[in-house]
């Protein structure tokens, strides 16, 4: 299991798994932001999917704790489950990063989460999953396989959305593209590529989606209003990156 460190520059505090390369980031000042660009699109099921008591998101892969403590805060009908393989993770997160311990709306369950998702107990369990995995080398997501995002469809209800970090420069890339768009009947959007050289994908399961991105927009207006998240920024990136959405979205 990777050796989890820190450091801290500028009011920023990072976690890293015994190297330089950064695993996640917190603005001391503000625990409940989420600082880098790539995870706040990681909430971006929130255009798509409006939340509702007993709705179930899931975070595969922990890291500081962003993505659970943001849902945490500005989404309090939801329960959310974390699945985190290193425990050592589940302690800083927890220390380090502000993450509130478990509770009725917040479950963290240590194990890989390759096995969770197998796992049929687990299937149509979920209204989103957010899956960021990478280990020390950081050389594309830990888990990449046609079975792995097979699993991540079958864990999500329908309508259900599955939000990807990927590295966009790197030979890891095409393969998880390919095979989250074959396990997702090639319903999948792209954001631009981020400062960091991350593009987080979006994937789509249950019935067709169609709208105006004028009305998406309008949507993300009012969740940024709501939440800070740049979500009208990220409505014009969704437009203009993905072939044949230009006009309208339909997916």
């Amino acid at each position: 299991m990777e050796p989890v460190t820190f450091s801290e520059s500028g009011g920023i505090r990072y976690l890293h798994f015994g190297s330089e390369l950064i695993q996640g980031a917190m603005r001391i000042r503000d625990p409940d932001e989420i600082y880098l660009e790539y995870n706040q699109q990681m909430m971006a099921w929130l255009l798509f999917l409006k939340t509702k008591p007993k709705m179930q998101v899931a975070q595969l892969g922990l890291g500081t704790g962003a993505l659970t403590k943001f849902t945490y805060r500005h989404c309090p009908s939801v329960i959310n489950t974390v699945v985190e393989l290193n425990p050592a993770v589940i302690v800083a997160a927890r220390t380090m990063f502000s993450t509130p311990d478990d509770d009725r709306r917040l479950k963290t369950i240590q194990t890989d989460a390759k096995v969770f998702v197998a796992d049929s107990k687990n299937h149509q369990q979920f209204d989103a999953l957010q899956v960021d995995l990478y280990d020390a080398i950081c050389d594309g997501p830990a888990a990449s396989s046609l079975t792995f995002y097979r699993n991540c469809y079958q864990a999500l209800k329908a309508p259900g959305i599955m939000t990807v970090n990927l590295f966009s420069r790197h030979q890891s890339f095409d393969i998880n593209l390919n095979n989250i768009c074959e396990a997702f009947n090639n319903r999948v959007l792209l954001f631009p590529e981020s400062h960091d050289c991350n593009v987080v994908a979006i994937a789509f399961k249950g019935p067709p989606l169609e709208a105006q991105w004028q009305d998406v927009k309008k949507r993300a207006q009012l969740l940024e209003e709501q939440t800070d998240l740049p979500t009208r920024i990220w409505v014009k990136g969704l437009s203009q990156a993905n072939v044949r959405q230009e006009a309208h979205l339909r997916i």
